[in-house]
């Protein structure tokens, strides 16, 4: 992953002792034409920019496909679907909406330039999106106004922006819940995690649920982000796992889409210490990766799993499966079980809201960001709890002034199935006032 790293964050502030040396790499030409047309990885769904009356409403959706790193194909097309369903149905409150998707390729660069066009088309807003280069394209959404609903949470700044309207917990709410859980049940913890720069939170994050349950901090194991094995990683991993001979310990692996790739190396090693546990957050495994992987006989079999939002299972999808089998059948990028689809559209469900609270008035990103900075409230249908945004909420004190779902599910890997752990939910807030980010 390229990029520089922040120099301005709350929360970075107090991971001085993790910082690294910024960063840098060469772009490759074809990384540098995204967003310009359909097989480029940019599609537009015709119409027009937002304004008053009948006129169409214009937003934008952006994830990396087709990268050797984490990709999220799936987000950009469920934003192309939802937009075919809406508008053969009435559309937005009446307005045809105007989609327009970008590839950020995993790359700072391409992430501003898919930034600098939703600027360029008057895109109201960027909604449902995922990008780890939030120093890239932050400070273009900011410097043109548009608001940022419901990103994926894998960046800090996407907690700290007055222009970012998070719809969950984001890594630091996942992490804190699973630590949380894990220290009732776990000797050593060894947590995986990218040599990055969004890599480099997440032990921190991980530690204040840990140390909420009075267990010692885990082992922090870097690995690269786009390797194509890993097994130096996991033997390290099990070696610190099975330090105390005692209680046996855990294995976190949270390497996106690699980490079917370090469990393919961990299996192997673990024939040895079969009571070696593992867990991991949604996003990193979900029933597909449990599938490909062996299902009962896999190495998830038995794994906790902390997820932002209900059981694929739940009543609460049903909107979301019909729109996908109208709009996206036979598209297998559009997972219903994969978080950033889910969160894609809770995004869009936040904008159907809000334009409705416009009214017969002008739709712009100012109007966008006047009506949800003005208090407005969101329900999500039981997918999250009621959405408002202020930037006096519960954890603006520790850096995170836009973090405002602090829910997560718990669940767990039986007979090859991710099922509920528990019925209720986990609120993180007390663990992420208590994490040492000052």
């Amino acid at each position: 992953m390229t990029g520089r790293r922040p120099t301005r964050s709350t929360f970075l502030r107090g991971l001085r002792g993790r910082s690294r040396t910024t960063r840098t790499g060469a772009l490759s030409a074809g990384a540098l034409v995204a967003c310009v047309s359909l097989t480029a990885g940019c599609g537009v769904v015709p119409g027009a920019t937002g304004g008053s009356g009948d006129d169409p409403i214009t937003v934008m959706t952006w994830a990396p496909e087709d990268t050797g790193a984490t990709n999220k194909p799936g987000m950009p097309a469920l934003a192309r679907a939802y937009a075919r369903w809406v508008n053969a149905n009435g559309g937005l409150n009446g307005r045809k909406l105007n989609v327009l998707t970008c590839n950020d390729h995993n790359d700072g660069v391409t992430a501003a330039k898919c930034a600098r066009r939703a600027a360029k088309e008057n895109a109201i807003a960027v909604v449902g999106s995922y990008s780890q280069h939030a120093d890239s394209f932050f400070p273009v959404l900011e410097g043109a106004g548009i608001p940022y609903i419901g990103g994926y949470g894998i960046t800090n700044t996407e907690f700290t922006s007055p222009l970012s309207y998070p719809v969950n917990g984001g890594q630091p709410a996942l992490l804190a819940g699973l630590g949380s859980v894990l220290a009732d049940s776990c000797g050593p913890v060894v947590l995986v995690r990218p040599d990055t720069i969004a890599g480099d939170p997440l032990p921190v994050l991980l530690d204040s649920g840990l140390t909420s349950g009075r267990h010692a901090r885990a082992h922090d194991q870097r690995a690269a982000e786009d390797a194509t094995e890993y097994d130096d990683q996991s033997g390290q991993a099990l070696e610190r796992a099975t330090a105390d001979p005692v209680e046996p310990g855990c294995v976190v692996p949270v390497l996106g889409d690699r980490t079917g790739t370090f469990m393919d190396s961990f299996r192997r090693d673990r024939a040895d210490h079969p009571e070696v546990r593992t867990a991991t957050v949604l996003g990193s495994v979900d029933q597909t990766t449990v599938n490909a992987s062996g299902g009962a006989a896999g190495p998830y079999e038995g794994a906790y799993v902390t997820g932002w939002y209900p059981a694929v299972s739940d009543p609460a999808w049903d909107g979301m499966k019909k729109v996908i089998e109208a709009e996206a059948f036979g598209d297998n990028s559009v997972d219903a079980a994969d978080a950033g689809v889910q969160t894609t559209w809770i995004a869009y469900t936040v904008l159907k809201r809000v334009v409705e609270s416009l009214g017969d008035g002008e739709v712009s990103a100012g109007t966008v960001r006047r009506a949800v900075d003005g208090g407005l409230e969101v329900g999500t249908g039981g997918l999250t709890p009621p959405l408002q945004w202020t930037f006096a909420d519960k954890l603006a004190s520790v850096g995170f002034p836009r973090l405002v779902n602090t829910e997560v599910t718990l669940q767990v890997v039986r007979q090859g199935r991710l099922v509920s752990a528990r019925k209720d939910t986990v609120d993180t807030t007390r663990i992420l006032r208590g994490a040492d980010v000052a």
